[in-house]
């Protein structure tokens, strides 16, 4: 059973142009993000799934020089996108990731995959709980839960966020959601604005030394620096499938 993460990435944005591919100490954010799904070690493969958009030509770029594959598809449903990439690559498990997360700890990320390996579930998501900061969250199901919501799903945003057709529907599929042991929800780590690039720039400064930081580095400096944490504080969270 092949286990296949797929990072969606595109350079469009509509608050942050060009984010994936704005540099983080010595590489793109992106390039942290391809490093940080490699350490992943209940993975079998990362790729980075983009769109047939001349812009995203430097995506497929960056995967390369990361060595890892790339796949072209629809820029605006990212269901079928996803959907051609594990199917061309043969995965029976996939762990989805997007690109706007240079924070990703490969240690949570690890314990939700294997969790949903040793288990019958067609889906498990950390973002469901809501009690993981957002930039930590991973989401993990079936090739088959994929494949039905290609067939089934009718709604646009169903085909643009890829998977609110299975959590969604609970009746359908075996769902269950990795909660953390104490809620952490209140952190903002995803890159989706200009002051959450101010703030992951500056935890890249405090902690990046060549090597993976992890949530645990994080906390210790948020929780010593609270004028960090205030940099992103009034945006306002996205909801699961924004």
């Amino acid at each position: 059973m092949k286990t296949v993460a797929i990072i969606q990435a595109r350079m469009g944005s509509s608050r942050l142009p060009g984010k994936v591919m704005k540099i983080l100490k010595d590489r793109s954010v992106l390039g942290h993000v391809i490093t940080r799904c490699l350490a992943l070690s209940s993975v079998d493969q990362v790729i980075v799934a983009t769109s047939q958009l001349e812009e995203d030509l430097i995506i497929c770029d960056e995967a390369e020089r990361y060595g890892v594959a790339s796949y072209r598809g629809s820029e605006s449903n990212v269901l079928n996108r996803y959907y051609e990439a594990a199917k061309r690559f043969d995965a029976d498990h996939i762990v989805r990731i997007t690109s706007d997360c240079p924070l990703l700890d490969p240690v949570i990320s690890d314990k939700v995959i294997q969790h949903f390996l040793k288990s019958d579930y067609d889906y498990s998501s950390s973002s469901l709980s809501a009690t993981f900061p957002r930039g930590l969250d991973t989401e993990v199901f079936t090739f088959e839960a994929l494949r039905k919501c290609q067939l089934e799903a009718t709604l646009d945003y169903e085909h643009e966020h890829v998977t609110p057709y299975i959590y969604q529907h609970p009746e359908l599929f075996k769902i269950h959601k990795y909660a953390n042991t104490s809620d952490e929800s209140k952190y903002r780590l995803t890159l989706d604005t200009p002051e959450d690039w101010r703030l992951i720039s500056l935890i890249y400064e405090l902690l990046y030394n060549g090597d993976i930081f992890h949530w645990g580095d994080i906390h210790q400096l948020l929780s010593e620096r609270p004028d960090l944490e205030a940099i992103n504080a009034n945006i306002k969270q996205k909801a699961l499938g924004e």
